[in-house]
């Protein structure tokens, strides 16, 4: 017997209409290309949203296209994310950070016919778009006035939905249909697409709103500094017009100085971000004596939280911070910090461990751990294995077919991490599968090494990796990248690792190096690193 309720499939058209209507008077303020200010309410919002969806439509847009983005935070990447999904194409979200052969090949990967650009990005599309057959129409999202000359053969986003009526009656479709399109970063191999649906995003959308995922409600206000071409943000642009919160989006000013000064001007109550946008700000305001009293939340993702950073949040700025972990294929809420009430008591200091951790597991996401031949392994805290993840945001596969071998016949996604699971649901991150070092048969994480190395004020960031040892096979190294205008003791390295690690674990070579090489995300590229001390003389160096 089946239950008597409607059915009703679960349209992004939905929210933003329910934001129109129910949150008229919350507001989205965008920090321009050009560093002017924009505000408008999510009624004006879905107004022009509404608008540039009549606009696609004219144009001969359809179910299934590809629509692509090269853009920062702001309003009108919002109205692009609810107009072209709600219309049954796809929003293609291209990090600009990448380089341009890069951006190039995932646009010619996708067949988008369209792609919308900021100003700031007007190079990279000159020099790429003769690369790019498939696209139809260039798009600078500006009027035209401000179009940069550097790109004559685009139209301006102002003129293209100038003369589009702003009323529209969004279609329905299945639920499963295709919303949005992010490739991984590709730090080994072409990178690979991962595509969301309205039922996927919706339901995300929905965890995220819980009290202790991100928690957002209608009196917050919240600050987007995590990208909309990373991962849609975390899915902040959705849950806040799930629930009428204030949305404050800094485009392209991301240094401590900008951000703090939006967070003071704008009441900010809640704040998403990455490690190194939180330590720009602390900077700046312990420069400048300023404090951020609206802010009840600093929520973490993206690398793992250096302790010392938590610690000065917490006790010298007063703001708690919650770390998390997700991927592109997890849209991307895997885990967040929520405290449990056998573990996390009144004690500070108890807590540490467990806000250090990748959080607890949220409804929706099932783990388990995995040994090299795919016996499941204990949830036991100790045990170290292989994470496997499934949910219904989670993928099921790749765009046009890639990567298979990241998905179990059983129905699981192989993250890729090496993880431990604790009782009440915490899961630890010990160390990527391709970055695990294995000495002696052992394995040794060179995730908690980097993490004791950052402790030291003076180290900026840390690499640990495995290079060849006679005797053990591989043995630790690390790389240290030096705070500017400072030089590390590795001895006092050495006794922050020791604090923290097993004997065994302690790098058998410390070195330094201007900086360490990046991805488009920010994080290290460990191959690069491996390639370049491949034959590195551990034993002469001890």
């Amino acid at each position: 017997m089946q239950g008597l309720m409607m059915s009703r499939e679960l349209m992004i058209s939905d929210l933003i209409e329910h934001a129109a209507i129910v949150h008229a008077d919350r507001e989205i303020v965008t920090l321009e290309t050009d560093m002017s200010q924009h505000r408008y309410g999510w009624t004006d919002c879905a107004a022009r949203v509404r608008k540039l969806a009549n606009a696609l439509i004219a144009a001969g847009v359809k179910t299934g296209d590809r629509i692509a983005t090269i853009a920062w935070n702001n309003y009108r990447h919002v109205e692009i994310y609810y107009a072209v999904s709600s219309i049954g194409a796809i929003v293609h979200t291209i990090n600009p950070r990448l380089k341009p052969e890069q951006i190039a090949w995932m646009i010619n990967h996708a067949e988008d016919r369209y792609v919308m650009f900021d100003t700031t990005f007007a190079p990279i599309v000159a020099g790429i778009h003769q690369a790019c057959p498939s696209v139809e129409k260039w798009i600078s999202l500006t009027d035209a006035a401000q179009k940069p000359s550097i790109v004559p053969f685009a139209e301006d986003y102002e003129g293209f939905i100038a003369d589009a009526s702003e009323e529209l009656d969004w279609p329905r479709f299945d639920e499963n249909t295709a919303c949005t399109l992010c490739y991984t970063s590709g730090t080994t191999g072409d990178p690979k697409g991962v595509l969301y649906s309205h039922r996927s995003t919706i339901l995300h959308a929905l965890a995220g709103c819980q009290k202790d995922v991100i928690g957002a409600g209608g009196s917050d206000t919240i600050l987007a500094v995590v990208p909309m071409f990373h991962v849609s943000a975390w899915g902040l642009v959705y849950s806040a017009a799930m629930v009428g919160a204030k949305l404050v989006m800094p485009g392209p000013g991301l240094d401590g100085a900008n951000l703090a000064r939006m967070i003071d001007a704008e009441g900010v109550t809640l704040m998403a971000g990455v490690p190194t946008v939180w330590l720009g700000i602390y900077n700046h305001c312990k420069e400048h004596g300023i404090e951020l009293p609206s802010v009840k939340k600093a929520l973490v993702g993206g690398s793992a939280l250096p302790e010392s950073l938590l610690r000065a949040y917490e006790l010298d700025l007063g703001i708690p911070m919650q770390q998390g972990w997700g991927m592109t294929e997890t849209s991307p809420l895997g885990s967040t910090y929520a405290p449990h009430h056998a573990t996390d008591l009144d004690d500070y200091e108890a807590t540490v461990p467990h806000k250090l951790m990748a959080g607890r597991r949220i409804w929706g996401v099932e783990m388990r751990i995995v040994d090299d031949a795919g016996v499941e392994l204990p949830a036991d805290g100790e045990t170290s294995g292989h994470l496997h993840v499934r949910g219904p945001w989670v993928a099921s596969g790749y765009f046009k077919g890639a990567g298979e071998e990241s998905f179990t016949d059983d129905g699981w996604f192989a993250t890729g991490d090496v993880s431990a699971l604790h009782p009440h649901g915490y899961m630890e991150i010990t160390d990527r599968s391709k970055d695990v070092i294995k000495s002696g048969g052992e394995w040794v994480s060179s995730i908690e090494v980097e993490n004791a190395a950052c402790d030291h004020p003076d180290v900026a960031m840390a690499a640990c990796i495995g290079v060849r040892h006679e005797k053990w096979q591989e043995r630790p190294m690390l790389i240290v990248q030096p705070v500017p205008g400072k030089m590390p003791d590795k001895d006092e390295i050495k006794a922050a690792i020791a604090n923290k690690c097993a004997k065994w674990w302690m790098p058998d070579a410390i070195v330094f190096q201007d900086a360490l090489p990046l991805g488009a995300t920010g994080k290290i590229l460990k191959r690069e690193l491996k390639t370049q001390y491949k034959d590195y003389d551990l034993e002469s160096a001890s």
